[in-house]
């Protein structure tokens, strides 16, 4: 069982205890939520900006292969240095980490309409925001899809890698399904599992850690799974 459950039954279960955990968790998860959000933001105004300063320059240049690289060895540091890094420093990292994101991002516009990217958006967020409350609410153990999940993307990652150089459209599409569907797992999974991290014993540095690792988790997910279903939806340029 979850640490929400057990720590319910740890404080009786109903009553002052129970109230009171129910408000530390809904505080904690919010204050997750407004992390993930606000780095999408942050993502959506840097790829923009991006995209109307430097317009196709860019995209020619090898410097936008830094920006391809630099978010994926900062995420790693991000990961293997949470438990040692101040939330403040931890919290700017991840913003960092979002507005690379986005210049990287802002290659989008030169493949696809603004209207698509716009469209495929807002559907993106509706997914996502539906699949993050089942998986807060339910009361089925997604844990066993861990494993699964995992071994979902790894396939994902290596066929795209492969697909580098082959250049196929029927594995673009066939990446791009199966990648909606272990990006849509994971936004279900992942949400439980930091519910189930919350503890109301935490001091403000655990849980400022943990907010924003998961924040950085959940904007995985969802930056993935925007990524998944642009490429299926038909609005290149």
């Amino acid at each position: 069982m979850s640490n929400y459950d057990q720590n319910l039954t740890a404080s009786g279960g109903s009553g002052a205890g129970a109230t009171a955990l129910d408000v530390g968790l809904r505080n904690y998860m919010m204050r997750i939520y407004n992390y993930m959000a606000a780095g999408v933001g942050v993502t959506a105004v840097v790829a923009w900006l991006t995209y109307q300063l430097t317009g196709p320059a860019l995209l020619q240049s090898p410097l936008m292969l830094v920006f391809i690289l630099a978010p994926l060895g900062l995420v790693f540091f991000i990961g293997s240095r949470i438990n040692s890094l101040s939330v403040s420093t931890a919290r700017l990292l991840f913003f960092i980490y979002a507005a690379l994101v986005g210049v990287s991002l802002s290659t989008l516009f030169h493949i696809y309409t603004s209207a698509s990217i716009t469209r495929v958006f807002f559907i993106a967020a509706a997914t996502f925001g539906a699949l993050s409350v089942f998986g807060y609410t339910t009361r089925r153990d997604l844990s066993g899809l861990g494993t699964f999940l995992f071994m979902g993307l790894i396939g994902v990652i290596i066929a795209s890698l492969v697909n580098l150089f082959l250049r196929s459209t029927g594995l673009d599409w066939l990446i791009s399904i199966v990648g909606v569907g272990v990006f849509a797992g994971l936004t279900a999974y992942d949400t439980q599992r930091i519910k189930a991290m919350y503890d109301a014993g935490d001091d403000e540095t655990s849980a400022g850690r943990k907010s924003v690792i998961s924040a950085l988790s959940l904007y995985l997910n969802f930056i993935n799974l925007f990524m998944m279903l642009l490429r299926l939806a038909d609005g290149r340029r």
